[in-house]
């Protein structure tokens, strides 16, 4: 029986005796050691996924209680069909349901290793639906399934919506590019590529956010200004901490500012 991290909600096969993802530096361990659960006992202890509008043809899903990371999960809706970013670690019927009656799923799509959550058990219950893994991060993918895919590079999904590797927080770590987004301004979503900053009004660049690992000047330099071959308005991280307007010039600042810092340019305030 498969089984998933109590830490991370990330779905693994029964051989597993640890989660590669927690015991890697960008992540943890809890100090009582691994600790793994299961659908069922999760459904026993009354978790559910529940769904809100965000904004036109955009929903976000969470888990509660809390579970895991407690990343908000997007629903993008097209008329071309749907794609699911960055799924909860947790699924049920009701989920499924919620999920199918805005239309067809074309693609699930995590960001990184840190939110595959319980994509293989989500493209189940959705009737099979291709889960697409950045060709560099496979070797996370701690439960195998026929309908993993790996991408690489950029990826048009449907039309105006583009999967973009990024690298910086792994080495496929990717942002969704939805061009009909925040009412045709455009809209990324970064989940912690990205990651935006309790101000909302700016953003963090980082190799751990748990471990506080900070990323290079040149890959934060390469991060942004890949980033920037996309228009967008809004952002929204994998926490429902949007950067709501003007997000595109956000990154650029926050990209300078994080490379000066580290740089040494204001060694003489600290």
């Amino acid at each position: 029986m498969w089984k998933i991290c109590q830490t991370c909600a990330v779905e693994h096969d029964a051989a597993a005796e640890i989660c590669r993802i927690c015991a890697d530096e960008r992540q943890w361990v809890p100090a009582a050691g691994q600790q793994w659960t299961t659908l069922d006992k999760l459904v026993a202890s009354g978790h559910k996924v529940t769904m809100r509008e965000l904004e036109p043809d955009l929903f976000g899903l969470r888990t509660e209680p809390e579970f895991g990371i407690g990343q908000e999960s997007h629903l993008v809706r097209t008329p071309a069909g749907n794609v699911l970013w960055d799924v909860t670690g947790y699924v049920d019927e009701n989920a499924a349901r919620l999920v199918r009656e805005l239309g067809e799923v074309v693609a699930i799509v995590p960001s990184h290793p840190h939110h595959y959550g319980v994509q293989v058990e989500w493209s189940r219950a959705l009737g099979g639906v291709p889960v697409l893994v950045a060709e560099s991060d496979l070797e996370w993918v701690a439960r195998r399934d026929p309908a993993i895919r790996p991408w690489s590079g950029r990826l048009e999904l449907l039309p105006g919506v583009t999967l973009r590797q990024l690298g910086g927080h792994f080495p496929g770590s990717a942002v969704l590019h939805w061009a009909a987004g925040a009412g045709g301004k455009g809209v990324l979503f970064s989940a912690d590529t990205i990651q935006a900053n309790p101000d909302r009004k700016s953003v963090a660049f980082m190799r751990s956010y748990p471990n506080r690992i900070p990323l290079s000047p040149a890959v934060v330099e390469r991060v942004a200004t890949t980033a920037e071959e996309f228009e967008f308005d809004r952002l929204y991280d994998n926490f429902g901490k949007p950067i709501d307007g003007d997000a595109r010039a956000v990154v650029r600042s926050s990209a300078e500012r994080h490379i000066a810092w580290v740089r040494g340019d204001f060694d003489h305030l600290t």
